[in-house]
């Protein structure tokens, strides 16, 4: 039975509630959550400077024993490097740089005398638009003192945060959103399955919840099957065999306009799930921030119920 989504008489006040509560979180706990990024960061730029000798060695050794350093060396140069635009000043593969981007690794298919060649390339663009300002020994050809090295690595890890200041918060306020659910759950006597438990959704015990879970659905008619991630599942206390458990996924968001371009994610997942397990199946979100009528209407007419966070307790209308 729904829960909200058939009560657009009360969308615009929880809206204004949503908001409230967002922004309230926001004034207080994001600038902590950024200095503390900022502050890792800081650390794993120094590190990056150790490998690199303080930046003057660049040489594609280096690069192949870190390929994770890739992100600090773009951030390193005057003007800092967009990601395409190191790819098309070093002339290198798109996959090269994005696997060692998000993976930190080297691709495999790649010979070791590509990957050389590559690496040397950026390793040039690098040395060449290193900010000698940041690095005034650089240019003096002088050994940087500690406090020269903190202080670079912080300039680099500003620029570094500030082009990752809104995952930043928005991986911050999931974890509080799945904190919430996870001691609303445990209030009530349900227990929270081991991270890495083998455990597949579908043969949870009663009582029982998941975090970040991988459930398994099959793509249109080619039979392929891929893992999607569910930020919670729940199997309720009292359930009948064969019964699927609860999914929700956390959204929150800083401001109306990207939620409405995000919106169609929600809705391929649940396709996907319904084709796979039937029409029967429990997927609902959990929102927290900046959901305007607009968004909240395309949800309700893929027939997707959400949760306000800020009214936690309209879990127990899904059989919690």
């Amino acid at each position: 039975m729904p829960v909200n989504l058939d009560k657009p008489e009360r969308w615009k006040a929880d809206i204004a509630q949503s908001v409230d509560l967002y922004n309230a979180w926001f004034l207080e706990f994001a600038p902590k959550a950024f200095r503390d990024t900022r502050v890792r960061t800081t650390n794993a730029v120094e590190s990056t400077l150790k490998a690199t000798e303080n930046l003057t060695n660049v040489k594609s050794g280096i690069i192949r024993q870190n390929p994770s350093i890739l992100p600090t060396l773009r951030m390193s140069t005057c003007p800092p490097l967009a990601r395409d635009r190191l790819i098309g000043l070093a002339g290198v593969s798109k996959s090269l740089v994005e696997r060692m981007e998000k993976e930190g690794k080297l691709p495999v298919q790649l010979g070791a005398k590509d990957v050389d060649v590559a690496l040397r390339k950026i390793g040039a663009i690098i040395e060449r638009l290193a900010d000698r300002d940041v690095f005034p020994w650089l240019e003096a050809k002088t050994k940087p003192s500690a406090a020269d090295v903190r202080r670079a690595a912080t300039i680099v890890a500003d620029r570094l945060c500030g082009a990752t200041a809104d995952p930043i918060v928005r991986n911050t306020q999931e974890a509080r959103q799945l904190r919430n659910i996870g001691e609303w759950l445990n209030a009530r006597g349900y227990k929270r399955l081991p991270p890495g438990s083998a455990v597949k959704f579908n043969t949870m015990p009663p009582g029982t919840y998941a975090f970040r879970m991988n459930v398994q659905v099959k793509l249109g008619g080619s039979g392929q099957s891929v893992n999607i991630p569910v930020d919670t599942v729940i199997m309720p206390k009292k359930t009948k065999r064969g019964i699927l458990p609860l999914m929700i996924e956390a959204k929150s968001a800083g401001d109306f306009t990207n939620v409405n371009k995000r919106r169609k994610e929600e809705a391929k997942k649940v396709e996907q799930l319904r084709a796979t397990y039937g029409t029967g199946i429990q997927y609902i979100l959990f929102l927290c921030g900046y959901f305007d009528s607009g968004y909240l209407g395309y949800e309700a007419a893929e027939g997707i119920d959400w949760v306000w966070e800020h009214r936690i307790d309209d879990l127990r209308f899904f059989g919690l």
